[in-house]
């Protein structure tokens, strides 16, 4: 048994550039790096059976009226074959959603923090981007099912994947008077953890969402990380959940806290302005005999950011299997 899956995320270009057209269009992503990275996966001899784009798509974070423009948008990129050829690959695309597509941003004088769930956010994500969600998922059911419903598990071959959600709308509260971001439904995934563990067939477990719980090799309980990570991490170890693929963070990061176990690895540089000194993919392909490969490929990012480099070839920047035992080959920025 042999499955190919490749993922990144933050591809939305930077707010001083919406409505640049040498940098996106009415979708709101870096065009450049975007066209390039669907066409290299298209385009490879052994594609992947599955591709999870991890949030950030569109710039949105400030209203439901620029949400709804730009997600439409997006989807009509991704569906013209001359832009996207993954749209006719037939590579399985899954699209979690990112803070720019949940919360909204603002400048009241509220300290360490600017960033609010928007109503209304998960309906119009649902609207356009219900495509790209596996139709044999299993899903929250119960109270707030409605707000849950991007958090998700399903499986293909001998891997279990549950895909969070990491920020689910939670209603403003007289304690929490715009509501709360970070947050994901830790109980609904640490069980499903555990009964993809308890499954014979599943041999490999990945946890999948926009934000990170390690950046840097630091724990984060705050706006780069999730709240209930000192909960859920644990249980990711316990249960030998082989890695946490994560974006958020402008960079590409892997890293092994603990120096044994599961892993965080965290690919947001597929086109939005930040640490990222090149912009690509990160695939992982699981070997018949059970060993985990991964490999995260790119190419130098331009000046600016959004310039498309043909010059610069993609190539590989981190390579390793990962390893239940510590792993010796260490990623180096």
């Amino acid at each position: 048994m042999f499955i190919v899956l490749f993922f990144f995320g933050c591809n939305r270009v930077d707010r001083h550039q919406q409505g640049d057209t040498t940098a996106t269009n009415a979708s709101t992503a870096n065009l450049s790096a975007m066209k390039r990275i669907w066409t290299e996966v298209a385009n490879l001899k052994r594609k992947p059976e599955l591709l999870f784009f991890l949030g950030d798509m569109v710039l949105a974070e400030t209203d439901t009226i620029n949400l709804n423009s730009q997600l439409k948008a997006w989807v009509k990129l991704y569906n013209n074959s001359n832009f996207s050829p993954i749209s006719t690959s037939g590579i399985e695309t899954v699209a979690v959603p990112g803070n720019h597509e949940m919360l909204y941003w603002h400048d009241y004088n509220v300290p360490k923090h600017d960033e609010w769930p928007l109503k209304g956010a998960t309906k119009i994500w649902m609207k356009y981007m219900s495509n790209f969600m596996p139709k044999d998922r299993i899903y929250v059911e119960g109270k707030d099912s409605i707000n849950n419903q991007m958090t998700f598990a399903f499986k293909r071959k001998n891997i279990g994947f549950i895909v969070m959600n990491t920020d689910t709308y939670n209603t403003p509260t007289k304690e929490n008077p715009y509501g709360l971001e970070g947050q994901i439904p830790t109980d609904w995934i640490i069980k499903k953890v555990e009964a993809y563990k308890k499954d014979k067939a599943i041999e490999h477990i990945f946890v999948l969402g926009h934000k990170p719980y390690y950046v840097n090799g630091k724990p984060h309980t705050d706006h780069q990380g999730i709240p209930d990570g000192p909960i859920l991490w644990p249980k990711l170890e316990e249960n030998e959940v082989v890695a946490m693929l994560s974006a958020h963070v402008h960079d590409y990061q892997r890293m092994q806290p603990g120096n044994k176990g599961t892993y965080q690895v965290i690919a947001g540089n597929s086109g939005s302005p930040g640490s990222a000194t090149f912009f690509g993919y990160t695939k992982i392909d699981i070997m018949s005999r059970g060993k985990v490969k991964l490999t995260a490929m790119g190419f130098d990012v331009g000046n600016p950011y959004y310039k498309a480099v043909p010059e610069n070839p993609s190539t590989v920047r981190d390579q390793t299997t990962l390893t239940w035992s510590q792993n010796s080959n260490l990623y180096q920025n």
